[in-house]
């Protein structure tokens, strides 16, 4: 792994979480995070930034979301994605630079849960709040 951005610290940290649920035998891995200000960026205080590599596991989430009034949004994590952490010197590199910072983020993780189902709720919008929200 390639550490280009101390920044990002804390990715390496929840890979190496997300690696070690794997050989314990998890069959199903969400992590919470407040990793990324471009999902503030993106969303706002309003919306969390949800990811997924299971279709049926974030339509499962995504019910549960109605039901609690919570407010996430599904951000992408398409393949394209993945060419912002490719590194020229190591597997794979921790930080994808100003553009997609999300999606580059989640996409980081994404490799550390191969392909066991997998969520990535960004928070870093909505972990605080300053005032009361109907939800």
């Amino acid at each position: 792994m390639e550490i280009i951005s101390t920044d990002g610290e804390g990715r390496p940290v929840l890979a190496d979480g997300l690696h070690y649920a794997r050989q314990l035998g998890c069959t199903h891995l969400i992590d919470a995070t407040t990793l990324t200000g471009a999902c503030v960026v993106a969303l706002g205080f309003v919306n969390a930034g949800a990811f997924a590599n299971d279709d049926a596991m974030y339509e499962r989430f995504q019910r549960a979301l109605g039901r609690a009034g919570e407010k996430m949004w599904r951000l992408p994590l398409d393949e394209e994605y993945k060419e912002g952490i490719r590194s020229g010197i190591a597997d794979i590199v921790n930080s994808g630079g100003r553009w997609g910072g999300a999606v580059t983020a989640a996409m980081f993780l994404k490799e550390f849960a191969e392909d066991t189902p997998w969520m990535h709720l960004d928070i870093a919008g909505t972990a605080w709040i300053e005032e009361n929200k109907s939800w």
